[in-house]
């Protein structure tokens, strides 16, 4: 198969994805990278409460250049909005928040994920010149459920879903489900679990690109192509 009868998803669109899964009401923080694109594509009509670890709760959609809040950011340094109702508090308050299981979700982004859901997403060897993990060992625990949103593999073509994870821990078997650019995957008990694929794309390239096992979540004639 060549590149030319699939198409990956973009990263907004990787984000759309996402967004479609999450349900009316729950309350979500999102990781820095693709994950952080999520607030501005969730439906029309649904309502989603973003936190961020820094302090917020009622994140909106990206800011226009031109009406920037300055002192508003995320966890990222991102430029953010906050939507009626919003509020911002104390970096405590927001881990007492998170540790407490406050969280209905966490999509935060990964350079590898195990089939036994093991994230590793803070650093690529032991010596990595990576300041700190962040809030990312925290949100990993202490979520309700973790998401990833990520490409398939790395520039150079290495798959990121793996039998084991070569790169340091963030934390082991927290990941649910992952959202790819091919792809969206449950990890499960009996591993990597595939719900859909890019129009085009066939379960053997998947597994191509793919470090681990996988197999169809349904059926295959009632597998989502899209």
């Amino acid at each position: 198969m060549t590149r030319t009868d699939w198409t990956p998803r973009s990263r907004s669109a990787i984000a759309a994805r996402v967004a479609e899964d999450i349900p009316e009401g729950w309350y979500v923080n999102l990781g820095i990278g693709v994950p952080t694109l999520v607030a501005d594509r969730v439906p029309e009509g649904r309502e989603v409460i973003f936190h961020a670890e820094n302090g917020i709760l009622g994140i909106g959609p990206a800011p226009d250049p031109a009406a920037v809040e300055r002192w508003l950011v995320n966890a990222g340094k991102q430029h953010v909005t906050l939507l009626p109702g919003g509020c911002y508090f104390h970096h405590a308050d927001s881990f007492g928040m998170i540790r407490g299981r406050h969280l209905d979700l966490c999509v935060l982004g990964a350079y590898e994920v195990s089939a036994a859901g093991d994230l590793a997403n803070w650093a690529r060897s032991v010596g990595d010149t990576a300041p700190a993990v962040g809030g990312a060992m925290d949100l990993a625990i202490g979520a309700q459920r973790v998401w990833i949103a990520m490409e398939h593999v790395t520039r150079k073509g290495a798959p990121r879903l793996v039998e084991r994870c070569s790169y340091p821990l963030t934390s082991p078997g927290c990941v649910k489900r992952i959202y790819t650019d091919l792809a969206v995957i449950d990890v499960t008990p009996r591993g990597f679990e595939v719900r859909d694929m890019v129009p085009g794309l066939t379960l053997a390239a998947l597994q191509d690109m793919t470090d681990a096992p996988l197999a169809l979540a349904v059926a295959p004639d009632a597998l989502r192509m899209g």
